[in-house]
């Protein structure tokens, strides 16, 4: 019998985990500040990972911790006190790439499931297998596996281990993510989560009797991005990576907005809802893609899902696409009035979109607007300012008002 794929959203702190939560996540994934590929986030300490499981745990969700660097002599001999201390804490889930911490976490956080990093590059079957015969109970596959590689995986493997692929977000230009590029140009190490991602940098060419001198590759008028990737987007196919035998769909985003994770989460969860029983007859809901327009976003592509000849990989620039811009999060709503908190200007007479957690869209256009004394104002131009505003319809605490750029 299928079962509905569970949706897995990132958390780069509090903030996040609850939007993530709050519009439609079944787990989170996220990260201590140790042992993470994702240096750049707040991150969790562990009196915060502590409050964290206890808030996804309240709510009847997962939450993974990611132990995913490949750590040093020196940094490994740190790992068990640490994994002790996520024992005690209660994740359900480790995320591992390295064999030594996939070792050190079964003898020193036994009661924890572990999850093999897609950092390990898991391309076939017997690659699979051998991560289960070590005690992993979910596969992060590799990002450069086509729906029948992933098909073929899933045919081969024992019934009891979980498969995990990406669905949405920004993808490398490495490898599995698996890249040096960081590390040799900058001294940053992206396999120990500080990577400086030189990939997106902007690159012109230099001969070697000319220094000083820098030439235009001549991608277009823009430079060139010759190594700079684009997002990815399985929305419009969603229902064939669920057939191909997926357990879990993971967007990427830890380092990303709390606005970014709630959007994309709303209209994965409305994508993943639309699958119900019957991944073959799959029609991305329109809403579905409406939304993932208005997060921010570099040009989507399906990555290597539907074969290498639409896995377009370079970008010609490295600006994102910004349409939509968040101006404020309601507290509460009472009598027609909602209250909210500022995070970006909103001047009387604009249209406001708001995003209800339930990934529901509507608009209108405030009859005024007043600050937190209650005096009448013409814009909110102060960060974090409360104000309030008139809507008829009740807008629930979490709900995200924006409105389009331009």
């Amino acid at each position: 019998m299928f079962k509905k794929p569970e949706l897995l959203a990132p958390a780069g702190d509090m903030e996040r985990l609850r939007y993530a939560l709050l519009y439609g996540a079944d787990a989170v994934y996220l990260a201590g500040t140790r042992f993470g590929m994702r240096g750049a986030p707040q991150n969790f300490t562990e009196e915060q990972l502590a409050q964290a499981v206890a808030l996804c745990h309240a709510k009847g969700k997962r939450i993974y911790v990611t132990v995913n660097t490949m750590p040093t002599n020196e940094e490994i001999d740190a790992l068990p006190d640490y994994l002790t201390a996520l024992q005690q804490i209660g994740p359900d889930a480790l995320i591992v790439a390295d064999l030594g911490v996939l070792s050190l976490a079964k003898k020193y956080a036994p009661g924890l499931e572990l999850h093999v990093s897609t950092q390990a590059g898991i391309v076939n079957w017997a690659a699979a297998t051998a991560a289960w015969e070590l005690g992993a109970k979910r596969v992060v596959l590799a990002r450069e596996l086509t729906l029948e590689q992933i098909a073929g995986i899933r045919a081969k493997v024992p019934a009891g281990l979980e498969i995990e692929t990406f669905v949405h977000g920004a993808m490398c230009m490495s490898v599995s993510g698996r890249c040096l590029l960081s590390n040799y140009m900058t001294g940053r190490d992206g396999n120990r989560g500080e990577c400086a991602q030189p990939c997106r940098w902007k690159y012109a060419l230099v001969e070697e009797r000319r220094p000083g001198q820098y030439f235009e590759i001549g991608e277009n008028e823009e430079g060139s991005y010759i190594l700079s990737a684009e997002d990815l987007c399985a929305a419009p196919f969603l229902g064939k990576v669920a057939a191909a035998g997926v357990d879990s769909f993971k967007i990427e985003g830890r380092a990303k907005s709390f606005y970014y994770v709630a959007s994309v989460t709303a209209a994965y969860r409305r994508a993943i809802d639309a699958i119900g029983t019957d991944p073959e007859g799959y029609v991305c809901p329109p809403e579905t893609m409406a939304e993932l327009e208005k997060s921010s976003h570099r040009r989507y592509s399906p990555g290597f899902y539907l074969g290498r000849q639409f896995a377009v990989q370079n970008v010609t620039d490295d600006r994102y696409e910004r349409g939509w811009q968040i101006i404020a999060v309601v507290e509460d709503w009472a009598e027609g009035i909602a209250r909210c908190t500022q995070r970006g200007k909103l001047v009387l007479g604009e249209e406001v979109e708001a995003l209800l957690p339930s990934g529901e869209v509507f608009r209108f256009v405030p009859e005024w607007l007043r600050d937190a004394d209650g005096a009448p104002i013409e814009a909110t131009p102060h960060a974090m300012m409360p104000f309030s505003l008139p809507v008829e319809k009740p807008l629930p605490a979490g709900c995200i008002l924006r409105k389009k750029n331009g």
